[in-house]
């Protein structure tokens, strides 16, 4: 319970960080790249202060040259999604931003999932959670498309 909680929290921490760094940029009145630049920064200056205080094995890191290239995209890929919502943020809206990298993330997330990409276990796709993602999208259309449905 603990962990779909956590889950929960972080979802909600989506729009909030898109908001802030939003603000960010308007604030240096900057670009996009750079205000996502000083975002990561900041967050990886707060990673190493958790890491040093929780007395973690900073010796560990030697095992990352024999890392496959693969492995080490997850970076890119949060850099990637910080310095899009940031862009995303202002421009489209939070709800409709928020909203389509939910449909996006439940969509591929049942692809891996069925085929165990990058080594996680393999949960097969269900009747019923296909249908749960596709009250995801009918919800993605409402927010996206509600002038056009009618308000």
């Amino acid at each position: 319970m603990a962990y779909l909680l956590l889950a929960f929290a972080i979802g909600c921490m989506i729009p909030m960080q898109a908001a802030i760094n939003s603000q960010l940029k308007a604030h240096l009145d900057t670009s996009t790249l750079l205000a996502s630049l000083v975002s990561f920064a900041v967050g990886t200056l707060a990673l190493a202060l958790v890491t040093a205080v929780s007395g973690q094995r900073w010796g560990a890191l030697a095992g990352i040259s024999a890392a496959k290239s693969w492995q080490l995209t997850g970076g890119l890929l949060g850099a990637l999604f910080v310095f899009g919502t940031t862009l995303l943020a202002p421009r489209i809206g939070l709800a409709k931003m928020v909203a389509l990298i939910l449909a996006g993330q439940v969509l591929i997330s049942l692809v891996m999932d069925n085929q165990g990409w990058f080594g996680l276990a393999v949960r097969e796709v269900t009747p019923l959670r296909l249908a749960g993602a596709a009250l995801v999208v009918v919800g993605v259309l409402m927010v996206n498309f509600d002038q056009a449905l009618g308000r």
